[in-house]
């Protein structure tokens, strides 16, 4: 018998506006806050704070230069908002099922608290759900991914204030009542849990406006409003889109004790939990007693409405979609031990995993294991919604020889079916990150690269912006083809 997926599983690719759309001021679009992230090529990744804090002085100057995409590069992207058809063809060619998106925000309402939406972003995605239709993919779209409208950020305070809840409900039920024919998934917050690493991006949060004020206080508070949030528009996609399936998405951080000490063991665990936490809440719809206990001994003290319980406790999400890159190591003390770059965080090299050239580990068979732990965990059907390679490509004569990007697929998706012939994990899809070249989150970077197709822009944006097809596009092509078929040959 031969190896395939279940049928009907959802193979694709994943993208997010801030990172690909581009058209930054195309289309009524307003300021997000990802259009005010300047590059930092030259700030050593592992300075967490310089990478992922960002100060008003900061955005003063980004608005100070308007017209400057060389050192923004979220303004420009890979430029989709132009290129949306060609792209989309691409993804056809594939032989895409799902394609995951996310809708900017201040495409649809330029400043979050406009009393009408922009009829001209409405419009555009609009266009590309046709699009997507015309190939018969679905589209997975994400709420929110890291672009608040950045006059919610100087106004409000962002998701601190109780106000932004009142927006995004307001925005919700623009997207869902417009899309309801040709959008069934949802994700509500891209990483709800990321406001804790990167709080700007998540949650428009900059640290110099709080001054005076416990910031993890702050952090907790803007995450509670986005749990509510979150809950609203689950309730609300599901009375507007009968059908519709809304998730929740994490970013799956999986730890392991660096030794069999208990020490190291208790550490890995209770790291398991910082990250379990969000996801916890938003599928049993309700705070895990382990964080309400951190709460009270941190002296974190979380403001409620009295009806902030009941809405989350019954709109807890439909399925559990997450982000895979690596595994870390921890250990109870660190000295002397080896430490290499990750997905926003700085870990414990593991001396029995391979690096990518940005140092990330890659570890195909801690992809089973997340999978496994999720599934026994919630007992919710799971859709894995990023995993990738950043890598360094060479485009010689149209053509680029990414082996490496083939080699780590293949594992990966071995690990999959395993996780779901053997374990009996219930996975719903599997859409790359990114399935065509973007500006990296982590370090803001075009060069790298994570997709299938490759995009003619350096970090400056300098370039053609044309798009070659990788040797890792015809090979997934014959991997959806098969349902996962070819990876066993």
């Amino acid at each position: 018998m031969n190896k395939k997926f279940p049928d009907g599983f959802l193979w694709g690719g994943a993208t997010a506006a801030n990172q690909y759309e581009g058209g930054y001021n195309q289309g009524g679009k307003g300021w997000s806050v990802s259009d005010c992230v300047k590059q930092k090529f030259d700030v050593d990744v592992t300075n967490y704070e310089a990478h992922n804090f960002t100060t008003s002085k900061e955005i003063e100057e980004a608005l100070a230069n308007p017209d400057d995409v060389r050192n923004y590069p979220k303004r420009r992207g890979s430029d989709f908002y132009n290129r949306y058809k060609e792209d989309i063809a691409l993804f056809a060619e594939m032989g895409f099922k799902v394609f995951r998106l996310s809708i900017a925000w201040s495409r649809i309402f330029p400043n979050g608290d406009d009393e009408k939406p922009n009829e001209e972003g409405l419009q555009f995605y609009d266009n590309v759900f046709d699009e997507l239709q015309k190939y018969n993919i679905e589209p997975l779209v994400t709420m929110s991914h890291y672009e608040p409208p950045l006059n919610l950020v100087l106004k409000y305070d962002c998701w601190y204030s109780r106000k932004t809840i009142d927006f995004f409900v307001k925005y919700v039920e623009v997207i869902c009542e417009r899309y309801k024919d040709k959008v069934k998934y949802w994700l509500t917050f891209n990483e709800v849990d990321s406001m804790i690493r990167h709080p700007y991006t998540t949650g428009g949060l900059v640290k110099d406006r709080f001054e005076g004020k416990n910031f993890e206080e702050v952090i907790f508070q803007a995450m509670h409003h986005q749990f509510v949030a979150s809950a609203i528009a689950t309730k609300i996609c599901h009375e507007i889109i009968p059908g519709s399936q809304v998730g929740c998405m994490l970013t799956k951080m999986t730890y392991y004790p660096y030794t069999c000490k208990p020490e190291d063991v208790l550490e890995s665990q209770q790291r398991m939990r910082a990250t379990y936490c969000y996801s916890d809440t938003q599928v049993f719809g309700e705070y895990p007693a382990y964080l309400l206990a951190r709460f009270k001994n941190d002296g974190i003290n979380i403001v409620k409405h009295p009806e902030d319980d009941n809405v989350m406790k019954e709109n807890p999400v439909d399925f559990v979609s997450f982000s895979y890159y690596m595994s870390s190591c921890v250990a109870a003390d660190e000295t002397g031990l080896s430490t290499t770059a990750g997905n926003t965080i700085t870990a414990i090299k593991n001396p029995y995993l391979e690096s990518s050239d940005w140092g990330w580990q890659i570890d195909p068979i801690g992809l089973r294991i997340s999978l496994v732990d999720l599934y026994d965990r919630y007992r919710k059907p799971l859709f894995i919604v990023e995993n990738g390679l950043g890598a360094k490509d060479e485009l010689v004569d149209g053509e680029v020889n990414d082996q490496y990007h083939i080699d780590y697929y293949k594992e990966h998706f071995k690990a999959m079916y395993d996780a779901i012939t053997i374990d009996g994990v219930d996975l719903l899809g599997y859409t790359s990150w990114a399935c065509i070249d973007l500006v990296s989150e982590s370090t803001k970077q075009m060069s790298k690269r994570y997709g299938f197709i490759y995009v003619d822009a350096n970090d400056w944006g300098e370039g053609t912006f044309d798009r070659y097809r990788k040797k890792s596009f015809y090979w997934y092509k014959d991997v959806i083809k098969s349902n996962g078929e070819t990876i066993f040959e």
